[in-house]
């Protein structure tokens, strides 16, 4: 059995907060895509927490970047036991301007002055849009796998109480959450941000599908560029992947 510190109990608290943090575009945690460059917790009081972050490339979009590292930093504040948190994002072509506005709780509007066109208010939501247009069409796509006597067209009728109990249908529910959609067992699956429901289903379904392979073909092909530019680069000591941690809890 395996005693925690405490300090490596909060690195555990932290490095799960940083779970719930999204790359807006590939709709994947930051830590399941291997942007979390390290992660330290201070042993002392008041506590620091201090974490790098590393993307793909040093040209990847500012307003994303920033949005990860702003939403990597509300996630660890938002922790009860943090006095102090630092999130610094490291080898990117405005590293410096974005770490600045950070420290600074800038904002992206303040960070990028006269560059930036609006607030990540509209990008946001349209990636989330992406990201349950993504969802409903892995449902759905899965249950026609499942039934082979489910006509294509026949989709369009799926409610949420047709679709199995699994990850897939969870996190269909936390991307409607998101968007304001109704949670209800009778709620039709196949709907828009508006929760307007198509006129041609196939069709429908066709543009959903290109939307997830874009996005699952985006998180390959960055997942495929972080390993050529950082290699085998040995993460900080604090740095716990979320498998080892329940391998760990299972032992104990």
């Amino acid at each position: 059995m395996t005693l925690l510190t405490c300090e490596n109990t909060r690195a555990t608290e932290a490095y799960a907060a940083l779970h719930a943090v999204v790359d807006p575009e590939l709709d994947e945690p930051i830590t399941d895509l291997g942007f979390v460059r390290s992660l330290t917790v201070s042993a002392t009081v008041p506590v620091r927490v201090e974490v790098h972050l590393r993307l793909p490339t040093s040209f990847c979009s500012p307003n994303f970047a920033y949005l990860m590292a702003s939403d990597a930093k509300d996630a660890l504040t938002a922790l009860p036991w943090t006095d102090q948190v630092v999130v610094e994002l490291d080898d990117h072509h405005d590293s410096d301007l974005i770490n600045a506005g950070l420290a600074a709780d800038a904002g992206y509007l303040g960070t990028f002055r006269h560059e930036a066109e609006s607030s990540l208010d509209e990008l946001r939501t349209t990636f989330h849009r992406k990201a349950h247009t993504a969802a409903l069409e892995r449902c759905l796509t899965r249950l026609l796998r499942g039934r082979p006597d489910l006509a294509e067209d026949a989709v369009g009728e799926v409610r949420l109480e047709d679709l199995p109990d699994d990850e897939f249908t969870a996190s269909l529910r936390r991307r409607r959450a998101v968007l304001g959609l109704p949670d209800l067992p009778e709620a039709y699956v196949l709907v828009d941000h508006d929760d307007a429901r198509p006129g041609d289903i196939p069709l429908a379904l066709r543009r959903a599908r290109s939307t997830r392979i874009s996005i699952d073909g985006n998180a390959h092909f960055c997942r495929g560029l972080l390993a050529t530019r950082y290699g085998e680069e040995v993460t900080s000591p604090a740095f716990v992947p979320l498998t080892d941690l329940h391998r760990e809890g299972a032992s104990s």
